[in-house]
């Protein structure tokens, strides 16, 4: 890219930027069934997102020059300890979506083990094989071994005793999930926070997904097990906010017992020319946006709205299942407590990526997840309100997509490359070589093929750290600069 010698005017920039933007995922209408969350509601929408711009250059760094955004947070984070059983020592944190409030979880167990369990020399944190892999980042970030257990092969739910065998003098943070993005699960919470008290370690729970709709489906008669604050042992909760409370993105809280575990998660560093640096969270300089349209939303819609909202999302999430486990060919994975739906196929060899294939030429996202750690490769769907209107049409689609499927010839081209794979060694492939291997699936120049089923076969037969190289070769190709003066 270059500068132009003068600049745009307004009509040529959003005229460009509707170009680009023709090409992406849409965020309304109910057709995306993975990293959009839809209410369905336009007028919430427009109300946030005039909030966001009118705090878009407000800067979260110093509360002391921004009191309005000290008291938005504060009124926000209240809200969350209310919403998650929180009591009146309990106290939190704002952030930016739910890595990194998994990321401010374990570095205050990191900091907690070093103030009362100074004998740690290699701290080590529980993570189900179910649990969201930003805790995996986490781990990689902070150096704070992670320790992975079994889940429950049919109910995809942590398996405590493997956790109670994984614990070791080193643990200092045990993690669940409530739910489980994968299978929309919740974990034995109640049972591993009793771990927790008799081992004496941290306990955070990752609601991120399901911390505020779960309360909501209990009010209107769902079974939702004990996940929060008011359960013995729990440490730790996070929330987003920029998922079933429909806020934009990059709105997450994590609420703490109390104050002085919330300590922990701060930074402050006094030891350079400039002004002292204390940061609650990770991030220094951030806009105030963010955080005036995640209250301005909680204003707007309210305890009623929500309800509403959330029985939108628990009535599509029911039809839809109870549809999907009525489809000759399909098996849902698990018992669902959340709006969160994993299945795959019936039978060995059903042509599940090539469903997802024939989906998204329909005009559906429907997210592949690979097989591994107990669970079976599988197509996954996030449902939210905006869904219930669509479900019909989407069902309907889903219907006539299996019997495309099903009566279509095997992927040779999927065979001839899973006996290529056999033979190579993914362990000490160089980055060139990698690329090689991708363009015989279709990726080229760092584009991806139209339909996937293809290259989703090849990266769910191999191994997880062979897969991981993989996708690192490819986005590293993805992301390349344009060049002054190159079309």
């Amino acid at each position: 890219m270059k500068l132009p010698e003068t600049g745009w005017t307004r009509d040529q920039i959003f005229t460009a930027l509707a170009e680009l933007r023709a090409g992406d995922l849409p965020t309304e209408g109910g057709n995306a069934f993975a990293y959009v969350y839809d209410s369905g509601e336009r007028a919430a929408s427009e109300l946030a997102a005039e909030a966001y711009r009118m705090f878009l250059a407000s800067n979260g760094l110093d509360p002391t020059a921004f009191p309005s955004l000290l008291r938005l947070e504060n009124e926000v984070v209240g809200f969350a300890i209310d919403h998650l059983g929180g009591g009146s020592e309990a106290a939190g944190s704002f952030t930016s979506g739910g890595t990194e409030s998994l990321m401010l979880a374990v570095k205050t167990a990191r900091e907690w083990a070093r103030e009362h369990r100074p004998e740690i020399a290699a701290p080590e944190m529980i993570v189900p094989a179910t649990a969201h892999a930003a805790l995996h980042k986490a781990s990689h970030y902070l150096g704070v071994k992670l320790v992975p257990t079994a889940i429950d092969p049919v109910s995809f739910r942590a398996d405590v005793s493997a956790v109670r065998d994984a614990i070791t003098p080193n643990t200092i943070l045990l993690t669940a999930s409530a739910a489980s993005y994968a299978h929309g699960v919740v974990d034995p919470i109640t049972e591993l926070g009793q771990l927790a008290q008799q081992h004496d370690v941290l306990f955070h729970v990752d609601g991120c997904i399901g911390g505020f709709l779960l309360p909501y489906f209990r009010r209107l008669g769902a079974r939702v097990p004990a996940f929060d604050l008011s359960v013995p042992g729990v440490t730790s909760v996070s929330m987003d906010l920029h998922k079933y409370a429909y806020a934009p993105k990059g709105a997450s809280v994590i609420v703490y017992r109390d104050r002085a575990l919330r300590r922990h998660q701060m930074y402050a560093c006094a030891g350079w020319t400039g002004y002292t640096v204390i940061n609650p969270t990770v991030q220094s300089t951030k806009s105030g946006g963010p955080l005036a349209a995640a209250w301005a939303l909680l204003r707007a819609v309210g305890d009623q709205g929500y309800l509403d909202l959330a029985r939108r999302t628990l009535e599509a999430t029911r039809a839809i299942v109870g549809a999907l486990r009525e489809i000759d060919g399909l098996r849902v994975l698990g018992e669902p407590e959340m709006s969160l739906v994993a299945f795959t196929g019936a039978e060995p060899g059903f042509p599940l990526f090539a469903l997802s294939d024939a989906m998204k030429a329909r005009g559906w996202l429907v997210q592949p997840q690979f097989h591994g750690f107990g669970s079976p490769a599988n197509l996954h769907l996030t449902i939210s309100a905006a869904h219930l209107a669509v479900k019909d049409r989407f069902l309907a689609d889903l219907r006539a997509s299996v019997a495309e499927v099903r009566s279509a010839p095997p992927d040779e081209g999927l065979a001839m490359l899973l006996q290529a794979a056999a033979s190579l060694d993914f362990s000490n492939m160089s980055q060139e070589a990698f690329m090689q291997a991708l363009a015989l699936a279709g990726v080229q120049g760092g584009r991806l093929p139209e339909r996937m089923a293809t290259i989703n076969g090849l990266l769910d037969a191999l191994p997880p750290a062979a897969r991981e190289a993989a996708i690192v070769a490819f986005v590293n190709d993805l992301y390349t600069h344009v060049s002054a003066g190159s079309k």
